[in-house]
């Protein structure tokens, strides 16, 4: 489990924190059953153009903090492909998600991916690995497993998931609309290409929306975990 204050990997049945000192609240009771797979609500559908039309809207309410952190993610992401992409993944979302809850969102908050780096990395490992093999099995094989995951590392941060259980709970979510929701990757990539045509630059302007609207979706299906947001 991870620490709902500070993020940090709780190990074992410790009722506090190791790095933060705060007390775990979120596992199970001493020697009681592991928690269930996550269930998402009934009848999801994916809603492709209103959440991207949100999306920009948020992006818009801090735009230079958006576009800084895009380049500055990028940069770093390019440094190590796949290793650092998934905490920097995570840190989009955690800014976003204090965008979303009124809270205080700072460039800084981009870093505080790497508290899940872990997580992060064995599912960006996995789910390249898995899409990669969808593509050459016929492609769109391929779209639909990268959205299925789309929401993985959001549950990674919100509800302090390992990778592998925050990859079924995405699945979970999505596989109520696999056309819908591949859909809506194929108008986030759409949208992304487009930023790069524009002189590459508008690339910058494009991700900070693809991944409010990734959040903006998991927030209005899923919804944030109190706990969280209270220690964001």
């Amino acid at each position: 489990m991870f620490c709902h204050h500070c993020g940090t990997q709780v190990v074992g049945d410790a009722a506090f924190c190791p790095n933060c000192g705060q007390p775990v609240g979120a596992g199970p009771a001493l020697g009681g059953p592991p928690p269930g797979p996550w269930i998402p609500p009934a009848g999801v559908q994916a809603q492709t153009g209103r959440w991207i039309g949100a999306g920009w809207a948020l992006v818009k309410t801090d735009f230079w903090n958006y576009i800084l952190i895009a380049i500055v993610s990028s940069i770093i992401s390019s440094l190590l492909p796949i290793v650092l992409q998934g905490p920097m993944i995570a840190g989009f979302h955690i800014f976003t998600m204090k965008k979303l809850t009124n809270r205080r969102a700072e460039f800084a908050d981009l870093f505080t991916g790497f508290n899940f780096f872990v997580p992060t990395l064995v599912a960006s490992l996995l789910i390249s690995i898995f899409v990669g093999l969808g593509v050459i099995a016929c492609i769109i094989p391929g779209l639909v497993i990268a959205a299925m995951y789309k929401f993985t590392y959001l549950f990674i941060v919100d509800k302090r998931m390992d990778f592998w259980p925050a990859m079924q709970a995405s699945h979970a979510v999505v596989k109520q609309d696999y056309f819908g929701f591949t859909i809506f990757l194929l108008a986030l990539a759409g949208i992304n290409i487009l930023g790069f045509i524009c002189c590459i630059v508008g690339i910058f302007i494009t991700i900070p929306i693809t991944y409010a609207a990734i959040t903006i979706a998991y927030h209005e299906i899923v919804g944030f975990d109190p706990q969280t947001t209270a220690a964001l």
